[in-house]
């Protein structure tokens, strides 16, 4: 049986401010008790949807990438396909555990297909993790999909502006060693798909 005892190293939320709840985000302001009794304030942290990202490969071997802009680092990066989880109350935020959500397999395939108009068979879940376990409450689900065939054009959401573009495993490589793949759950997500031969 589990031990329900409280972790000694784990913080005590005090009060929580939500500053902005939309649709989009829960950006929250706390104070919290630290483990020797100090109070900390303020801590901020946020919701956000929880996620998948696809290491895709086509039938030749080459792997599926999307080129787009990404206002954080004011970039056109290089990733793979990757995108929210769907909620029925349409909501930018909440696990995937929460009601209402699409499955995480079923958002990939569906991720996959809208940004790529590929599509695969054979799909193999490599791990699912925090995001920015820091500041953020959401996971990434990350699996590889194997010998995706193109069935369609692109069908994209109103704020997605993107390409997609085909690379080989060294160019990937040589990317990722030079900075220029530069999603670090992307890049977890082609080292664990690498080590597992998806």
């Amino acid at each position: 049986m589990q031990d329900k005892k409280k972790d000694p190293l784990a913080w005590e939320e005090i009060s929580t401010e939500h500053i902005i709840q939309d649709e989009w985000i829960d950006f929250r302001r706390s104070a919290y008790r630290f483990p020797d009794g100090s109070i900390f304030e303020p801590y901020y942290s946020y919701s956000r949807r929880d996620y998948v990202v696809i290491v895709a490969s086509d039938t030749e071997g080459n792997f599926l990438c999307v080129r787009q802009y990404r206002q954080g680092i004011g970039k056109v990066t290089n990733e793979f396909p990757a995108g929210g989880i769907e909620r029925k109350d349409g909501k930018e935020y909440g696990g995937a555990g929460s009601a209402g959500a699409e499955n995480a397999l079923a958002a990939a395939k569906r991720e996959l297909l809208e940004e790529t108009g590929y599509t695969s068979d054979e799909w193999t879940p490599l791990l699912t993790i925090p995001s920015n376990a820091t500041i953020a409450d959401n996971y990434a689900f990350l699996f590889a999909a194997k010998n995706c065939r193109k069935v369609s054009g692109q069908s994209l959401d109103e704020t997605e502006f993107l390409n997609v573009k085909t690379f080989t495993a060294d160019e990937i490589e040589e990317m990722i060693r030079a900075g220029e793949f530069e999603q670090v759950v992307h890049v977890a997500a082609w080292l664990l798909a690498a080590r597992s031969g998806s």
